[in-house]
């Protein structure tokens, strides 16, 4: 099989490999198209601390290969279109038994993020991916792959959403306007939320008005906090999704929550230097301040769910699609400021 082999960063390589070997509850799943995400950006950059020769590539969709002798024929068959979870938890643990598999604190211990004896990755940029049949969710034959590819960060938006309880008629700020923020615009609204977003960028300022947005911000030319309040009756954002990887941001997230709202820090930072808040204030006014990590099980199954039944379509946020072939290309496109979700095709 051809692979897309980081060797070290800013050094990937199409690279012949032995065709992976399945096991009697496992399938191979043979990989159509793969998302480009901030994190393998990262990654190309050397920012993160993950072990090399290393296939990136976590945002994929594939069909049906090869089954394993134990695994269910009457759900699943040579050809079928699939996503796969890939958040590797243990399934044994406490935050894996009680819905929290999101979490699992095995998932960073895996050979996906460092391998000693070989290669690491979630190996999306590759033809084929080993996956246990559990982990499987079925797409319909009508969705192009290029759209379940996008699930992976569709299901972490959900979960997101879910976790901060977004409600009919809330007022909710998005913090950036990237491929993230914007899909936190489109769901937040699909929600039934007074939506509103905070971006520098003018043409994503447009965009997010186009995708469901009911009134944007400039940060660079108002104060945020009080041009929130002033679109929410002087209350602030019930809810605050800060998508943003600059620590300074968090703060300015926390301004513009109201008194006992939610602020939902979505994004990694970085760098991730610690930030001073004001407990005291948080006490007087009971803000709270949570966390949203990976997709769940149920929100992949609900992300998959809403493409196959077409009441979600996240083509807006596609930028461009790549044969993996033009790598290269593909990550110059995905490493621009500018840009959304750049997709690869795996055209052989």
């Amino acid at each position: 099989m051809k692979a897309l082999v980081m060797s070290e960063p800013g050094n990937v390589k199409m690279t012949e490999l032995p065709m992976p070997e399945i096991k009697p509850d496992e399938v191979l799943v043979r990989v159509r198209a793969a998302g480009i995400c901030i994190n393998d950006v990262r990654d190309f950059k050397g920012e993160c601390d993950y072990s090399y020769p290393r296939i990136g590539g976590h945002e994929f969709a594939g069909e049906i290969y090869e089954i394993g002798s134990e695994v269910n024929k009457n759900r699943f068959h040579v050809g079928q279109r699939v996503v796969t979870y890939v958040v590797d938890n243990c399934k044994e643990c406490y935050y894996c038994k009680n819905g929290f598999e999101n979490v699992c604190p095995d998932s960073l211990n895996s050979i996906t993020y460092k391998n000693p004896d070989g290669i690491s990755g979630f190996c999306g940029f590759g033809q084929f991916v080993v996956a246990k049949a559990e982990d499987l969710y079925i797409a319909n034959d009508n969705v192009a792959f290029e759209k379940l590819a996008v699930v992976e960060p569709v299901a972490c938006v959900i979960n997101s959403i879910n976790n901060a309880n977004v409600e009919f008629g809330d007022d909710v700020l998005v913090i950036g306007g990237g491929t993230m923020g914007m899909l936190h615009v489109m769901l937040a609204h699909m929600k039934g939320a007074n939506v509103i977003l905070s971006e520098p960028v003018e043409e994503r300022r447009k965009k997010a008005l186009e995708l469901g947005a009911n009134a944007v911000i400039d940060p660079t030319k108002v104060d945020v906090a009080e041009e929130v309040k002033r679109l929410t009756d002087g209350l602030g954002a019930k809810i605050v999704f800060n998508t943003t990887a600059i620590p300074a941001i968090a703060l300015q997230a926390l301004d513009c929550t109201a008194k006992c709202g939610t602020m939902v820090m979505f994004s990694s930072l970085h760098p991730n230097k610690p930030v001073e808040i004001n407990l005291g204030a948080i006490h007087s006014t009971q803000k709270n301040i949570t966390g949203a990590q990976n997709g769940t099980v149920k929100t992949f199954w609900q992300a998959v769910k809403m493409l196959n039944r077409g009441v979600f379509d996240p083509t807006p946020i596609i930028e461009d699609i790549y044969d993996y072939h033009d790598f290269d290309q593909a990550m110059a496109c995905a490493m621009r400021p500018d840009t959304y979700k750049v997709v690869l095709k795996i055209t052989d």
